[in-house]
This record gives structure tokens, C-alpha cells and sequence, in this order.
């Protein structure tokens, strides 16, 4: 017989942790227990979506509904603080508002902070990408920028991953002549762990709005106004308006201090099952875990595998409350999807390749399939419908004309727009060599 007084908490309320609370709520016995989702934030944030929040193409509220909204009716506590220390040996979370709580099972789904202390300025002048308060807080910079009588915006994103890629074709799209875009990544290529079709699909897009492109370019430094750039052992500083950081990332420091066993990057090993090897009764999600399938190899830490496990994570929480057994997480590999501005996209998925404007429909309605609660999904689904049937004003941009744009600082060669730029050595995007994972989930 389930103890009405079992206590599940879960911290993090990004997708791995909103999700599992959401789909506890299949188990009607469940009901007679206590669930909190601790969460300092008022708002879920969709990160899939939150670039077209920079374009206008979305509104905030579509991709960022309350807590409050999305756990009502449910016997869910949303509980706004935030986490200062976990003492797995004791059962206790310390909050800062100064209560604890106790727990029967506890669900780690926090993710991860993005670290920017390494580089000289960073901190300072670097901007992340990573929650709202970051959109909005781009959005602003962007108002401001565009205000301002300055004929050309320069803008550099650190990080030539899907968060970098993205940004890049979106500020591309809303910028337009006016945008000097430089996406820096110190490795090799861009997407690493995306296929080379999207690696291909990524260079032409971005190549056609404008974006320079920088391999094997490391940040040296961070000013107010510039940057300083190493490539091939020789700096070189610019002028920059506006730094984005869209890489490096670390724990939050109370789970650096958590007493478990952990990886290299500092991931907490967890059992096939989820369960936090060690603490049989704690769950770990998402950036935080590192999870390995029957092969031995590692999931990627991506949000669709952190909503895949919250589906897995729920399930074994009442098996085990059934006195079942819990049954291990398995990845299903659905293929990837990158947007590439506000008119153009990249969908592979199960033998389908599709690009540009029919590429960003089917991720548009991929993703709001996907948002959390069907009364939300609804909301934002007829929301979307009055946008685009005709004779509706809509508010996405428009595509930038092929004109000449701006040579970039510190470019090797001139270039147009419809033409690739790459800074470094040439690659052969034939050769280019890159390392899938065994398994792939669809986006990021």
C-alpha cells in the first residue's frame, strides 16, 4: 500500500524535471503523494524556441508559460527558491530562503550554468544565451544597438555548436546589411555532433546571410568594446559590439559539492535506470548525468534526451513504489533538426531531408507538439494559426536581400553574402571528419 506521506522532489525545472512532475500525473495513485518541483525561476522556458524570441517570430509567453499556469490542476507544489546544499546521506535539502526539505525520492534535473570565468573579460563583458533572462536581456541590447546611428552592428558568438549556429541566423535575419555577424569556434568545424548534411546545409545558410565563419580562432580576451582573437599562434584584436557566449559549461556549485561519484566533466554516474549510482532513491537527468546505453556509450546531453528521461524517470518512480523493478532508459535516436534563421531550417529525420521554408514549418510544429500541457500546446497552436493564414499580418522578417555586406574585420578574403566565409585553413567538406554519437535525438 503507498505511504500517503512518500515525498518526491525534484529540483530543476527546465525539461527533465517540469516533465517528470507532468508525467507522474498518469499514475492516479500517485495522487496520494507529496510532489514538489523546486524551481527559483516563475517561468518554464522552451530552449528549443527561445531563438525566435530574438527575431519577434514568437512570443514570450508561448515559450515561457508560468509554473503556476502548467501545474494547475495538478497536485504538483511548485516551490520558488533555489537550492543551496543537498545532503544525499540525510535525505535533506537546504533551501536559501532557510527551510529544508526532506525527501523519499529526489529527481536531479537542474542542468547545467554556462562558465565563463576562464577567458580574461568574459564575465565581464560576455553575454550567455542560455535562460530567459538572457533573451530578454538580448533583446534589449539588440533595441539598443539598432537605436543607435552606427551603420554597421558587430556582433562575435563564441561557440560554433547548434546555440551558436542558431543565434547566427537569426541575428543574420533581423540585422540584415546592417549585421556584421563572426560566429568563433576554436575546433575544426561547426555542429561536430550533428551529421554532415546539417554541417553542409549550416556553412551554405549561413554563408548566404553574411555570417563569417572562424575555425581554429580561440578567445583571447574580452574588452568593453573588442575582442581579442588568436589564430595560428598570432592575436589580433576587434571591434565588436556585442559578444555572445554560447559554450562552456559547468556545474552549479552545490552539485560540485554533492558526496557521488562522478566523471571527468563532472557528470554524476548514474545507473542505465537513472538512479543515481550509490543513492538508489535519487534520479539524475539531463546535462547532469551521465547515462550510457547498452553499448557502453554515453547519451547526449541535449533537452530532448532530458524529455525523454523524464518520461522513463516517472515511469520508475512508481514501478519502484509498486515494488517492481525499474527498467533501464533507452534513447531513441529521432534524427536532428537546427534552425537557420527566420526562413530556413534543417530537418533529417528517418530517411527525410528537408530544408529552408518547409524545413522550418515542420520544426515549428515538431516543436509545439512538444510543449508541455496540451491546454498550453492549444493556446499556442491557435495563436500561431491566426499568424499565418492569409491576410493575417504576420511578424516574421523577411529574407535579406543578396547584396554586397561589409568585409569583416580580419577576414582573409572579401565576402558577399550568398557566399560562404571561413576563416582558417580550407576545408574539404567531403573529408571533413566528425564523430556522430551512437544515438541522436531530433534538434538539440
Amino acid at each position: 500500500m503507498l505511504n500517503p506521506n512518500t515525498h518526491i522532489c525534484i529540483l530543476g525545472g527546465g525539461f527533465g524535471g517540469l516533465y517528470t512532475a507532468l508525467y507522474l500525473q498518469r499514475f492516479s495513485g500517485l495522487k496520494k503523494c507529496r510532489v514538489t518541483l523546486v524551481d527559483p525561476k516563475q517561468h518554464f522556458l522552451f530552449t528549443p524556441l527561445m531563438y525566435e524570441l530574438v527575431t519577434g517570430e514568437l512570443q514570450q509567453w508561448e515559450i515561457a508559460p508560468s509554473f503556476h499556469s502548467l501545474l494547475q490542476g495538478t497536485h504538483v507544489k511548485h516551490r520558488r527558491d533555489t537550492v543551496e546544499t543537498v545532503d544525499l546521506g540525510e535525505r535533506r535539502v537546504k533551501l536559501q530562503s532557510g527551510k529544508s526539505l526532506t525527501y523519499d525520492y529526489l529527481v536531479l534535473a537542474v542542468g547545467k550554468e554556462t562558465g565563463l570565468g576562464a577567458i580574461p573579460g568574459a564575465a565581464e563583458h560576455a553575454y550567455p544565451f542560455r535562460t530567459l533572462a538572457d533573451a530578454q536581456h538580448l533583446r534589449e541590447q539588440l533595441r539598443f544597438l539598432e537605436a543607435s546611428e552606427r551603420q554597421q552592428i558587430r556582433i562575435a558568438i563564441v561557440g560554433g555548436g547548434p546555440s551558436g549556429v542558431e543565434l547566427a541566423g537569426k541575428l543574420a535575419d533581423r540585422l540584415q546589411e546592417r549585421g556584421q555577424i563572426r560566429l568563433i569556434d576554436r575546433g575544426d568545424d561547426i555542429l561536430k555532433s550533428f551529421s554532415r548534411a546539417s554541417r553542409i546545409t549550416a556553412y551554405r545558410t549561413l554563408g548566404a546571410k553574411g555570417v563569417q565563419v572562424d575555425l581554429h580562432t580561440s578567445i583571447a580576451e574580452i574588452g568593453a568594446d573588442w575582442i581579442a582573437v588568436k589564430t595560428q599562434g598570432e592575436v589580433s584584436q576587434t571591434a565588436v559590439d556585442l559578444v555572445l557566449w554560447t559554450t562552456g559549461n559547468q556545474p552549479i556549485e552545490w552539485v560540485r559539492n554533492l558526496q557521488c561519484d562522478r566523471n571527468l566533466q563532472d557528470q554524476l554516474i548514474a545507473h542505465p535506470t537513472l538512479q543515481l549510482q550509490g543513492y538508489l532513491e535519487v534520479f539524475v537527468l539531463g546535462d547532469l548525468a551521465d547515462v550510457r546505453n547498452p553499448r557502453g556509450q554515453q547519451v547526449p546531453a541535449t533537452a530532448q534526451v532530458a524529455y525523454q528521461q523524464a518520461d522513463r524517470a516517472a515511469k520508475n518512480l512508481w514501478a519502484i513504489l509498486q515494488n517492481r523493478r525499474p527498467k533501464p532508459f533507452r534513447y531513441l535516436h529521432l534524427g536532428e533538426m537546427i534552425t537557420l534563421g527566420t526562413d530556413s531550417a534543417a530537418v533529417f529525420s528517418f530517411g527525410m531531408s528537408l530544408r529552408g521554408r518547409l524545413a522550418c514549418v515542420v520544426r515549428r510544429l515538431v516543436y509545439l507538439q512538444r510543449l508541455p500541457t496540451l491546454r498550453h500546446r492549444l493556446r499556442v497552436i491557435k495563436h500561431q494559426l491566426t499568424r499565418w493564414l492569409p491576410g493575417k499580418n504576420s511578424k516574421s522578417l523577411q529574407k535579406p536581400a543578396n547584396s554586397s555586406a561589409p568585409t569583416g574585420v580580419g577576414q582573409t578574403h572579401s565576402t558577399q553574402r550568398g557566399t560562404a566565409s571561413v576563416r582558417s585553413e580550407p576545408i574539404d567538406l567531403e573529408k571533413s571528419a566528425w564523430r556522430s554519437p551512437d544515438k541522436k535525438q531530433i534538434n538539440r
